[in-house]
């Protein structure tokens, strides 16, 4: 998971030195001052890219190196099982649909909608969570 930190600390320091870069160029071209609006969205995305990324190698110390990380593995290292991905699986197009629907409720301001959004949301939430939850296993 190297190289995903790796990602996410070039986008940082990409952002704050657009950030410094934007702010000081703003202050000096125009009358009104530092633009705080840019200045804050890109002191942020900053401050965002370094949260996942620490998450991220934060996670990558605790788990095995995968053969992503090793510059000297085989194609063949990485052969195997993945994940179990469900592709018969409905309730991403629920989930799907919900959220959009939270956005029109939002953009128009529907507050009746958006709790109808919320709701539905929540239930296929849980939906996709347990699809394959079967309860306790009895041994």
């Amino acid at each position: 998971m190297k190289n995903e930190a790796r990602l996410f600390d070039i986008v940082m320091v990409f952002a704050f030195f657009v950030a410094v870069v934007y702010g000081v160029m703003t202050g000096v071209m125009t009358e009104d001052g530092v633009e705080p609006i840019g200045t804050v969205a890109l002191i942020l995305t900053g401050g965002l890219t370094l949260l996942v990324g620490s998450y991220i190698r934060f996670v990558g110390r605790r788990i095995p190196a995968r053969p992503e990380d090793n510059e000297e593995a085989e194609v063949s290292d990485g052969a195997g099982e993945l994940g179990f991905f469900s592709a018969g699986s409905y309730w991403p197009v629920g989930l799907a649909a919900f959220a959009a629907l939270a956005g029109v409720s939002l953009a128009f301001m529907q507050i009746w909608l958006l709790i109808f959004a919320i709701i539905g949301l929540l239930v296929t939430i849980g939906g996709l969570v347990f699809e394959y939850h079967s309860g306790p296993s009895h041994h």
